[in-house]
C-alpha cells in the first residue's frame, strides 16, 4: 500500500506529521508513504529518526495553502503545494489514499476537483467517528454539504454503512436521521423526504429518526443529516465534552483534600475517560464517495493523531471499502 501524506498540513507541520509517519513505520508492515512539502525542510525533520528510507519518499512542494484562503481559488493558484501534490498522487493512482490535517475546505475541494468522485455520487461527505456511552458512531455528513437535497442524504447512509462495516467490523449497522423528533412526521421539507425514501431501503438498517440528545449513546451506528447540522452536532458534542472534563477537574482542584484524595483513587477512571474523547485516537475523518482513499486528520494532530489517521487509512484499504462503496451505490442507484 502507498499513501501520499500532506507534510505541511496542520498546527504542528511538519514535525508532528514526520512523527506519526516514524511511528507507523514501526508498528504497521507494508505501507510506503509519500511526504509532499518543501524537500529540505521534510528531509531535515526526517534526519531526526532511525528509519528505512526505502519506505519512505519526499515529494518537493514550495507552496501551503492557509486555513484562511478561499479554498478553490487557492487550489488553482497553488498547484505546487503540498495538498495539491498529495492528492494528485491518488489522481493518478501513485498512491491508494492520501491524508491531510491543512485547510478543510481545500481539502475537500480538492478532493472533489483532484481526485474526482465516484461515479453516480452526487455529493461527497466527510464522516468523523464519535465516542459513544455505548460504542462508537459516525455523523455522514459533517460539514461538507450545508444544503442537501433527500437523495444526498440516502447515498451518504449507504456510504456510511460500507465504511462502518469495513474499519469498524459491524455487518449489520443500524443507520438513523438525526431530527428534532422520534416521530416519523417531525422536521422540515428535508428530513420528511429523507425518512421516507430511507424507510424504502431495504438493504439499509434503518431504524428512524434520532434526537441530538440521544446521540451520544452509541446505540445508533450512523447518524445521517445534512452538513450544516452535522457539524453543528459534532462541535457541539466536542465542546460538551472538553468543557465537563475541564470542570470536573476544577471542581476538584478547588475542593478540599478528601476530593483530592478521591480523584486520586479515580485517576484511572479520568484516564480512560480522557482517552475515550480524545480525537487522536480516531485519527481523522474519511472522505466517503471520491475516486481513493482520503482523510482528513485534525488541524492539531500530534503524531500519535497522525499514526491513527495512517491506521484508519490502512483498515480502509484492507477492506477494500473503496470498491465496496461503489458496489453498494451501483445497486442502489
Amino acid at each position: 500500500m502507498k499513501i501520499a501524506v500532506d507534510g505541511m498540513g496542520g498546527d504542528n507541520a511538519p514535525k508532528a506529521v514526520i512523527e506519526g509517519v516514524i511511528q507507523a513505520l514501526n508498528e504497521y508492515n507494508g505501507i510506503e508513504y509519500y511526504i509532499t512539502g518543501p524537500k529540505e525542510k521534510i528531509e531535515e525533520e526526517l534526519k531526526k529518526y532511525k528509519y528505512d528510507e526505502s519506505l519512505v519518499k519526499v515529494i518537493d512542494a514550495k507552496e501551503v495553502i492557509s486555513p484562511n484562503e478561499h479554498p478553490v481559488m487557492a487550489l488553482k493558484r497553488k498547484k505546487d503545494s503540498s495538498i495539491c501534490k498529495a492528492l494528485k498522487l491518488v489522481k493518478d493512482k501513485e498512491c491508494d489514499g492520501v491524508i491531510s490535517a491543512g485547510s478543510t475546505g481545500a481539502f475537500l475541494a480538492g478532493c472533489t476537483l483532484i481526485v474526482g468522485r465516484i461515479k453516480g455520487v452526487e455529493r461527497p461527505a466527510l464522516a468523523p467517528i464519535m465516542p459513544g456511552k455505548n460504542g462508537s458512531f459516525m455523523i455522514v455528513d459533517a460539514g461538507a454539504n450545508v444544503d442537501c437535497k433527500p437523495n444526498y442524504l440516502v447515498q451518504f447512509a449507504h456510504m456510511g454503512k460500507i465504511y462502518y462495516q469495513g474499519v469498524l467490523g459491524n455487518n449489520n449497522p443500524s443507520v438513523g436521521l438525526v431530527n428534532i423528533g422520534a416521530e416519523e412526521e417531525k422536521g422540515n421539507e428535508l428530513t420528511k423526504g429523507v425518512y421516507k425514501l430511507l424507510k424504502e431501503e431495504k438493504n439499509i438498517n434503518f431504524i428512524g429518526n434520532v434526537e441530538p440528545r440521544d446521540t451520544s449513546k452509541g446505540d445508533v451506528n450512523v447518524l445521517v443529516c445534512d452538513g450544516f447540522v452535522g457539524n453543528t452536532l459534532l462541535k457541539m458534542y466536542e465542546g460538551v465534552a472538553s468543557t465537563l472534563l475541564g470542570m470536573i477537574k476544577e471542581e476538584i482542584l478547588s475542593s478540599g483534600i478528601m476530593s483530592k484524595l478521591g480523584a486520586g483513587l479515580l485517576s484511572p477512571v479520568f484516564k480512560k475517560l480522557k482517552v475515550k474523547f480524545d480525537y487522536k485516537e480516531y485519527g481523522g475523518a474519511p472522505f466517503l464517495g471520491v475516486e481513493g482513499i482520503c482523510i482528513k486528520a485534525h488541524g492539531s494532530s500530534d503524531g500519535k493523531a497522525f499514526k491513527n489517521a495512517i491506521r484508519q487509512t490502512k483498515l480502509f484499504y484492507e477492506n477494500d471499502v473503496l470498491n465496496k462503496i461503489k458496489e453498494e451505490l451501483q445497486n442502489n442507484i
